[in-house]
């Protein structure tokens, strides 16, 4: 086989590769299932104190920071819901005072940028806002450094709850 042959060769399987990787798994795509994935819930449901199958979590990324929503699916279930707003609420209070046991408990690990977070807690804000049909935790900085750490804590939460979540900056909601 010549050499002109051979790199043609090459070319070509490495782009019929790179093809068949990006059919077979969409770029969205929920990473498989693990023994850490499948422990997520179970431990959510103990440190949030509400059922993970009855609520849905999203986690927002701003310019200035971003947001934990939490909501009930059925919007009768009250029960949920006030447990979502008592959880949220504290957990306001706790994220302000560098405390991230929560977190650290539903994940089985210290997420990405909480120490950062912790380090400069007093530059970060955690506002808590009621909805309908839960709440909202609103987190700003104005610090970079920080910023960084909240968009690589939010980003963690978005893989590891397989939310779907855009792992992008987007526009905060008026």
């Amino acid at each position: 086989m010549s050499y002109r042959n051979l790199v043609l060769v090459l070319i070509l399987g490495s782009t019929a590769r790179v093809q068949y990787l990006a059919q077979s798994k969409p770029e969205n795509a929920p990473p498989a299932m693990s023994s850490h994935h499948a422990g997520v819930n179970p431990r959510g449901d103990k440190a949030m104190g509400f059922s993970q199958e009855k609520t849905t979590h999203h986690f927002r990324l701003y310019a200035d920071g971003g947001a934990i929503e939490v909501q009930v699916n059925d919007p009768k279930d009250s029960t949920s819901r006030d447990h979502i707003r008592g959880h949220l609420a504290h957990i306001a209070q706790m994220f302000s005072a560098g405390n991230f046991s929560a977190p650290m408990l539903v994940h089985d690990r210290v997420p990405p940028g909480v120490p950062t977070m912790q380090r400069l807690k007093d530059a970060i804000s955690y506002q808590y806002e009621q909805s309908d049909r839960g709440g909202t935790l609103r987190i700003k900085t104005q610090n970079a450094e920080a910023l960084r750490a909240v968009h690589q804590f939010l980003r963690y939460q978005i893989t590891d709850h397989q939310t779907g979540d855009s792992l992008q900056v987007g526009k905060v909601k008026e």
